[in-house]
């Protein structure tokens, strides 16, 4: 990390060795366990990781979670950074979890978006997946994705969807999902061979009338809502009928949960 751990090098003699406990301050999901483990043993190979809360599951305030053990300098120059990391992908999951447990009556599946910090994409989406949730794309390359500006600057959405079939064969395996705003632009959706519509924006109300009309036309369409999804209406939205509920907020406003690191020397006899 950087040039090295000048306060600790000061302070901490490089052959005292012990543990140190990670500590629950919060409830939560745990994820990021397996990256604290990686910091670790970047600094020191001999340092010893314990996880006791799996990836994945959920922990109480107080609980603890991990113990590492080694050269106490070793540990206190990889705290923070460990911290950090576990702070974030593990708010990640706990936000997703909410949203999972929210929509858990119905079949609806979360999907996460690629609104992500910059340089944390892989490990916000596998804090997603600690969550319960799915991974939608990773980024442009996966995925044929028809937006609001793809459809602006195409000159149409029937234009817009005409070019990609007129080169789909030419893009093997990718699936193909285009955004509407309205029933008017879902019926011309419906009439191509498009494998996902996303429900952009639309109230549910809105909402609703787009699924049975897209259920009556084209019964094994996939139908995707995004747009101004929260805790409070995200189960209305789920009743609609979609198939999928992409949620931004779970990787862009999770809340970091909070964890203490304390350590202890190692007793002599």
């Amino acid at each position: 990390m950087g040039s090295g751990d000048v306060t600790t090098e000061l302070t901490v003699s490089p052959n005292i060795k012990g543990k140190a406990i990670i500590t629950a301050k919060e409830n939560g999901v745990m994820a990021g366990g397996i990256v604290v483990e990686k910091i670790f043993k970047t600094i020191d190979k001999n340092i010893k990781y314990k996880q006791f809360v799996s990836e994945g599951a959920k922990f109480k305030k107080g609980e603890d979670v991990c113990k590492i053990e080694g050269k106490l300098s070793s540990i206190l120059h990889g705290e923070r950074t460990a911290l950090n990391f576990l702070s974030i992908l593990s708010g990640i999951a706990s936000l997703t979890n909410k949203f999972v447990e929210k929509v858990k009556p119905t079949r609806v599946k979360i999907l996460d978006t690629r609104k992500t910090l910059p340089g944390l994409r892989e490990l916000s989406k596998y804090a997603v997946k600690c969550g319960g949730g799915k991974n939608h794309r990773k980024g442009l390359w996966d995925m044929i994705l028809i937006k609001d500006n793809h459809i602006e600057a195409s000159g149409g959405i029937q234009k817009a969807i005409y070019k990609i079939q007129d080169t789909r064969c030419k893009i093997q395996g990718l699936k193909t999902e285009i955004e509407v705003k309205n029933l008017s632009e879902l019926k011309i959706a419906l009439g191509s061979k498009i494998d996902r519509i996303m429900l952009d924006n639309m109230d549910v109300k809105g909402m609703r009338e787009a699924v049975k009309l897209a259920r009556k036309l084209t019964p094994k369409i996939e139908l995707e809502a995004s747009g101004g999804v929260n805790l409070d209406n995200v189960y209305d939205i789920a009743k609609t009928g979609v198939d999928y509920i992409s949620v931004g907020a779970i990787t862009h406003s999770a809340k970091a949960i909070d964890f203490s690191l304390n350590v202890e020397m190692e007793k002599k006899n």
